[in-house]
């Protein structure tokens, strides 16, 4: 296993922007390079060049599988997280044959989930209850509960949110909506690599993970569907993908996503969460400790993935405290419309105010984040907020 630091992190700017992407470990370049020349084949084939392409593809559906306790059988390779939501819960939906199917999803979503939802209700007379969510942005067990109705055909609930890494109760969750008679999809995105994930504990019917959230490259991912679920293809032709997925599979982007996979169970396995966890929560002590009183967690302070850090800093607009701060690539919690800044709507669903949601920075540490990284990152952030920031 290669620990090598890649050369576009040594040579670039401190990276804090793993929940937006991760880069591509070098272990899982090396692995896909021969099925993008030597091993070309078409893996339904039936002749010698499709034979290690079929059994690369056979492998990573298991490492896949690995990951969150499920079997190969119930992995589907897709070509995003956002085709696998799709194919969750527009699935579902269209095969439930229901005249006005019934959804259950919560307002901080991912837009993958929330668009869905939207375009569903729009184009097949669906009908979405938006739950709301806590100051922390937790679902209530009971909220869901309450939601729920004779003819819910599916809830979607995130197993973690992208922005505060707010970790949703998803077994307590998936039990109420199991007991209900629905269907429970969880876009674990976010969480998957980060926090141990098991399907059979969590008792979900479908899980979307990513690849290029866990250091595969993007254009690949794949959802877990249990066995006995009936679903609607989003691409219909050959077969492929146990019928639910046509197209000829991108062997490469699968041996990706399975060698990301079988790397995250090793790293799980090693504890390499809570190391992560320790340098998250050193980069909020510094920062905390430099600015009293004026460094404001974003989120549950326990529940959260153990990589990130949302917080707000009081006097700042984070845009603005970026753009001071070059030497760190991050996220802020505000959308850009014509160079006008807009509060998060998941922060928003939180209760937070505006000027709290617009001072809001994601701070998300990954594989290759060191000590030294944190401890420059905060030096870097501490002497811009002390600044004098214009407001715009």
């Amino acid at each position: 296993m290669s620990t090598a630091i890649p050369a576009e992190l040594a040579d670039g700017p401190i990276y804090l922007d793993y929940n937006a992407t991760t880069p591509i470990d070098p272990d899982v370049t090396e692995a896909m390079q021969p099925y993008l020349g030597r091993w070309f084949g078409n893996p339904s084939s039936s002749h010698a060049y499709a034979d290690q392409p079929r059994r690369a593809l056979a492998e990573a559906r298991a490492q896949v599988a690995d990951l969150i306790g499920a079997t190969s059988a119930e992995v589907v390779f897709t070509g995003s997280g956002s085709e696998a939501d799709q194919l969750a819960i527009r699935g579902a939906v269209l095969a439930s044959g229901r005249p006005r199917p019934h959804l259950v999803t919560q307002v901080t979503e991912h837009p993958a989930v929330l668009e869905t939802c939207r375009a569903l209700e729009r184009l097949h007379g669906a009908r979405v209850t938006y739950v709301p969510v806590d100051s922390d942005g937790l679902v209530d067990p009971g909220t869901l509960a309450a939601a729920l109705e004779t003819d819910t055909v599916l809830v979607s609930v995130m197993a973690a949110n992208n922005e505060t890494g707010a970790i949703q109760p998803i077994a307590e969750l998936a039990r109420i909506t199991r007991d209900n008679g629905a269907l429970f999809h969880c876009d674990a995105a976010q969480a998957a690599g980060k926090i141990p994930l098991a399907v059979a504990e969590l008792e979900v019917d479908m899980m979307t993970i990513v690849g290029h959230k866990m250091y595969a490259p993007k254009g690949v991912a794949a959802l877990y569907v249990r066995p006995g679920v009936t679903l609607e293809p989003l691409l219909y032709g050959g077969g492929q993908e146990g019928g639910l997925r046509a197209g000829t599979e991108n062997v490469a982007l699968g041996v990706a996503l399975g060698v990301a996979a079988q790397r995250a169970v090793e790293e799980l396995a090693a504890g390499s969460h809570g190391h992560t966890q320790h340098l998250r929560d050193r980069l909020h002590q510094r920062l905390s400790d430099a600015l009293p009183g004026r460094v404001l967690l974003n989120g549950p302070n326990d529940q959260r993935l153990p990589n990130t850090l949302n917080i707000s800093i009081d006097g700042t607009q984070s845009h603005a405290l970026l753009d001071a701060v070059p030497r760190i690539a991050a996220s802020t919690g505000s959308a850009c419309h014509s160079g006008r800044h807009r509060p998060s709507p998941v922060l928003s669903a939180m209760g937070m105010s505006a000027e709290r949601s617009l001072a809001a920075l994601r701070l998300s540490l990954g594989r290759w984040t060191t000590p030294g990284d944190i401890d420059l990152a905060a030096d870097l952030l501490v002497a811009a907020a002390r600044r004098d920031t214009p407001r715009p």
